[in-house]
């Protein structure tokens, strides 16, 4: 598959949420998604920027804007991790590493020179007719709703 880009059509897709409802991507068809994808639940990056969005969660829905998580972790971990730290929004479970193959996030990654595949933090803006607007690979943990704040409001 060929690496997404900004201007590109959103890949569809369909998971599971942390109350293990089916999601799809088209049902939010008229709104702006930030569509997040994290590594894993309740660890340290992952959880202060679910926190950030958690704390500005109402302000990004004032603004009409759908918050969607996704990592590989199962149902019931997002379901923990979610009512832990009090997330407002969908996690979507992604076992079978469709979702973060389809959006090319799915790759290897190095620790302590130790290779292994997972997941890149990376954050896709899409708009309400289900365009690419905006790719986030640099996250900043702490300031994530910021940063899709500012490139939304340009």
């Amino acid at each position: 598959m060929s690496e997404l880009k900004e201007g590109l059509q959103a890949p569809e897709f369909t998971g599971t949420d942390q109350e293990g409802n089916t999601v799809t991507l088209s049902q939010f068809k008229g709104q702006k998604v930030v569509l997040y994808f994290y590594p894993k639940d309740d660890t340290p990056g992952c959880t202060t920027e679910a926190c950030d969005f958690r704390d500005n969660y109402q302000g990004l829905k004032a603004k009409g804007i759908v918050v969607l998580g996704v990592s590989v972790d199962d149902e019931k971990s997002h379901q923990k991790f979610a009512a832990k730290h009090n997330l407002p929004f969908t996690l979507l479970a992604d076992t079978d590493k469709k979702i973060v193959e389809d959006y090319g996030v799915w790759g290897e990654k190095n620790m302590y020179g130790k290779k292994y595949m997972g997941t890149n933090r990376t954050t896709f803006l899409i708009d309400e007719n289900g365009i690419i607007s905006h790719i986030i690979k640099k996250v900043d943990t702490k300031n994530a709703t910021a940063q899709v704040l500012e490139l939304i409001e340009k």
